[in-house]
């Protein structure tokens, strides 16, 4: 009996081969065979096999707060039905260099190469009697559908909630100058433009 229960004691202390996810946790697992790094999802309990390591996790995955967002560098690229791109040993492709913006949604794990920039942020909320001076980074099309050209300014009037966008940075919040009754302002452009 003494053999026996020390022989149990050492199956069960390999803990490294067996992990329990709870809901909403996650782990990255590398076939050592194919070289690809999957994304197990809890809620299971995962017994890891001799040719796989578990590279990353257990992770709990990324909650997003009603009016909150956040920014993911090196994002997956997605299809248009919103399944995943992957190449023909069935990685998923990434944007690498680039940022995404992920709003309010289902808490979601993070794909191999992904990372999360800075932390979940609430969305910043504009005054009345105030505004944005915003510059685009790199050309676009807005919401409008204006077409944005890389180093281009525009103001953002409060009062409202501000969308940020990856193709545009935030230069400074404007507060609004008053003109009273005898007085005046003098203006003067930042660059050469025609109003």
């Amino acid at each position: 009996l003494f053999p026996y229960t020390t022989l149990f004691r050492s199956t069960m202390s390999a803990d490294s081969h067996v992990i329990r996810l709870k809901p909403f946790e996650y782990i990255h697992v590398l076939n050592n065979n194919s070289n690809v790094t999957e994304v197990v999802t809890g809620p299971q309990t995962f017994t890891r096999k001799e040719h796989e390591q578990v590279v990353e996790g257990p992770k709990k995955m990324l909650m997003i707060p009603p009016r909150h967002y956040c920014v993911i560098a090196n994002p997956v690229v997605r299809n248009e039905d919103g399944s995943l791109d992957v190449d023909e040993n069935n990685n998923p492709r990434l944007r690498h260099g680039d940022e995404e913006i992920r709003g309010e949604q289902e808490p979601f794990p993070l794909y191999p190469g992904e990372s999360l920039v800075g932390k979940i942020t609430p969305l910043q909320v504009v005054a009345q009697n105030a505004a944005l001076r915003l510059r685009c980074i790199r050309d676009f099309t807005d919401n409008t559908g204006a077409e944005r050209q890389a180093g281009d300014e525009w103001l953002f009037f409060g009062h409202g909630t501000y969308y940020p966008a990856v193709e545009v940075q935030v230069v400074e919040v404007i507060k609004s100058t008053i003109v009273k009754e005898n007085s005046a302002i003098k203006l003067r452009a930042r660059r050469k433009m025609v109003d």
